[in-house]
């Protein structure tokens, strides 16, 4: 103890003699023209004020220090000697200034943190510039820091992608100005704690956040700056962008053979964008070697591209970046180094290349035993396991040697192997993101994005890295985005971290979901992140809508269905897309009327048709609406509900009620086929129409006061009877050949 006693003295000294601060107030102001933050010299956060309008922005009673430094364990042997043998936290106990930097103290350790301002007029950055050792040469040992803490009251809005805390009149925001720093935040009573830290693994030096108080209308404005200065993606100005609420048609499989019947179909559905896929010039990720619908190569990609930019499309491309397809020349035959490994292992005993049993050093237990990923590298050869033992001796069973065909090697006693890093979609191996093989993927990429021409892109399986996963998922994603020149205008990716704001500026897609769940799957997923990014001042994709036909198994994809989709979509000013082939939309009997709703709420995003009560009633997720075009051909919205029991609960017909100008109608269809429906409904109470205003003669039902009518495509039945009486007409229905 008299030790430790020793360096607090050390610490207190080195505050008293170092201060150049007011001696009086005992407070270091750092402020721009919105914003003045107040810390006292004792490291502790005072106050945040929004200068323009004198509030403060911090809930000061909680004696919180702005600066800490944390070891995994303590490395000082006095303080190892006293303290636990774990993960330590030193809060700051002295902050000085001199000039734009903050020497910043901490109990018990013996080293100053210096820290860089740049005090803008939109921001205030503060950077790691490197740290001070107390005792010679012996470098501060430091795993992580955090560079500033700041618990901002809470807002009726807190956007945790951005980490910014918000209501109508104010923003408080922490964001990283670099790739390299954590962002997070901790929740507390009454407030909501908004760090930015450095993790020395990752980097220890020149790791920046900026802090940014403004007006809510600003804060985009003052982001931007952030964007310029620090040249990041920018993210501001592609949510700006005219096409942000664009859809997108998306192929797996268009090539210069059938990009004509493609953009057929994507243009009859209004779409703006059109996606392609990878795998539809490319055999897999990493190389991208061409398909043979590509004998051409770029030539015929660069074809494929300009039809669609011709038909008034901007193009986009879909990808894979940070794995290789198993096929892939980086796997086989011959395994690249940088492929990642989940777990490490020695060798207890030397390798024939019969063997069928691996010994390790190791206990094995916890990998995966999943099929597709049961892939060990030992040097340059793959093997695959069945089984391995969680007891002495520990090994591998029921071995396959030279897997992927690789060739079987003889491996020495202590020869050092791993499990491979298969994806959970186990077609592919991830790429060690601490090597350079992630970047020579990019370059790949990149020349592929310029040559062809593309304008947005979609990083698909974003989740496919290793930890650190904060950093890892954004560091992958800014090594492809900034070689793409010019710099999409928006882009989406499957997952996200907090430097990924600015580069995924549509956030993600959701996997498709089968018609019988499509809607409940919407309320469950896009619906409930959509007003999650909203609070991060960004939108999602509502797609990817797959697309099916009818059959046994299923009712096939339905014009109310996506109507429900891309409606609910609209509400937030978001977009949606369509997973097809040709075959499906040339097998399918209702794709014209499918394509036709698309086109609709296309048209309702390009033109920002939607008032905000309309929006505001759309966003009502039990409540269905459709769009109309009306006797005057505009647009209309009603709301409508579905008849459940058609012709006694046959799957053929669907049917929907809704009220306009004080009368009765409905919108039927069906499914997958021409047939006739008999109502009992008298003749005199109907009118078959085709569209608003377009009416149709009906087929009498004879001495029966019934009707037959036509049942195919979409068509709708205006009716003096009530709404009950002709949902029961509807249920009470007979289907005819």
């Amino acid at each position: 103890m008299k030790k430790l006693f020793f360096i607090l003295i050390i610490t207190s000294t080195v505050f008293v003699v170092g201060c150049n601060t007011d001696s009086v107030t005992n407070e270091i102001v750092i402020e721009n023209e919105q914003t003045r933050l107040i810390i006292t010299n004792g490291g502790i956060l005072k106050s945040l004020i929004h200068k323009p309008t004198n509030e403060e922005c911090l809930v000061i009673d909680q004696n919180l220090p702005a600066f800490s430094v944390t070891q995994y364990h303590p490395y000082t042997n006095e303080i190892r000697l006293a303290y636990p043998f774990k993960e330590t936290e030193f809060a700051a106990d002295s902050v000085r200034r001199e000039g734009d930097k903050l020497i910043v103290s901490f109990e018990l350790v013996d080293f100053e943190a210096v820290i860089d301002l740049n005090i803008t007029s939109q921001y205030i950055q503060f950077r790691i510039e490197n740290f001070i050792s107390g005792n010679g040469n012996n470098p501060p040992k430091v795993d992580e820091m955090c560079l500033l803490q700041l618990p901002v009251r809470n807002r009726s809005h807190f956007g945790e992608w951005l980490n910014v805390a918000w209501d109508d009149q104010m923003a408080i925001n922490l964001l990283a100005t670099d790739h390299y720093a954590r962002i997070d935040s901790e929740e507390r009573e009454g407030s909501r704690v908004l760090k930015a830290v450095m993790v020395s693994e990752v980097k220890k030096e020149g790791v920046g956040a900026a802090l940014i108080t403004s007006p809510t209308g600003q804060l985009l404005d003052h982001i931007a700056r952030v964007e310029e200065d620090y040249n990041l993606p920018r993210g501001v100005k592609n949510r700006r962008n005219e096409q942000y609420n664009a859809s997108y048609y998306w192929s797996g499989n268009v090539h210069p053979g059938n990009v004509d019947q493609h953009i057929d179909y994507a243009s009859q559905a209004g779409f703006r964008t059109f996606m392609v896929y990878y795998t539809a010039f490319s055999e897999s990720p990493g190389h991208f070697p061409w398909r043979e619908e590509y004998p051409n190569g770029m030539e015929d990609l660069q074809k494929v591209v300009n039809k669609i930019r011709e038909a008034g499309m901007t193009p986009g491309l879909h990808f894979h970046y940070n794995k290789a397809g198993k096929s892939d020349p980086y796997v086989t035959p011959k395994p690249d180094h940088r492929l990642n490994l989940r777990r490490h292992f020695t060798l207890s005993s030397p390798v024939d290349r019969q063997d069928t049993v691996i010994y390790t050093e190791e206990n094995p237990e916890g990998i995966t035993l999943a099929d597709g990923r049961r892939i060990l590298r030992i040097g340059d050869e793959l093997v695959t396991y069945s089984d391995y033992s969680t007891t002495p001796p520990y090994k591998f069973t029921g071995c396959s040697r030279g897997a992927l065909n690789t060739t079987a090697e003889v491996h020495p006693l202590k020869h050092k192997f791993g499990l491979l890093d298969v994806d959970s979609w186990p077609k592919f191996v991830r790429f060690n993101q601490s090597t350079g093989i992630q970047e020579e993927v990019a370059e790949k990429i990149a020349e592929i994005y310029q040559k062809a021409g593309f304008q947005f892109v979609y990083f698909d399986g974003a989740e496919d890295v290793h930890p650190p996963y904060w950093f890892t998922c954004s560091k992958a994603q800014w090594e492809v985005y900034k070689r793409l020149h010019p710099e999409p205008i928006f882009a989406e990716g499957a997952a996200k971290s907090h430097f990924s704001w600015h580069m995924l500026s549509r956030a993600n897609a959701f996997d498709t979901f089968r018609p019988e769940v499509i809607k409940e799957m919407t309320r469950k997923h896009p619906a409930a992140e959509a007003p999650m990014m909203k609070e991060n001042f960004t939108g999602l994709n509502f797609g990817w809508l797959g697309y099916w036909v009818p059959g046994e198994n299923t009712v096939g994809t339905q014009p109310d269905m996506l109507e429900y989709v891309t409606s609910r979509a609209a509400a937030w000013d978001c977009p949606v897309s369509i997973q097809s082939s040709l075959e499906r939309f040339d097998g399918h009997p209702r794709t014209s009327d499918n394509l036709e709703v698309l086109r609709r709420w296309e048209q309702v995003r390009e033109k920002d048709w939607l008032t905000e009560e309309q929006k505001e009633e759309l966003q009502n997720l039990n409540q269905e609406h459709t769009l109309l075009i009306n006797e005057q051909d505009t647009f209309e919205l009603v709301p409508y509900n579905r008849i459940m029991d058609v012709a006694n609960g046959s799957r053929e017909v669907r049917a929907f009620t809704f009220r306009r100008n004080g009368e009765v109608y409905a919108v039927y269809w069906h499914i997958s086929d021409n047939k006739k429906i008999k109502l009992p409904i008298s003749p005199q109470n109907i009118t078959l129409l085709e569209g608003m205003g377009k009416e149709i003669s009906i087929i009498d039902g004879k001495k029966e006061a019934s009707v037959i009518l036509p049942t195919g495509k979409r068509r709708f039945i205006k009716t003096s009877e009530t709404k009950s009486e002709l949902i029961t007409a509807f249920e009470k229905a007979e289907i005819l050949p």
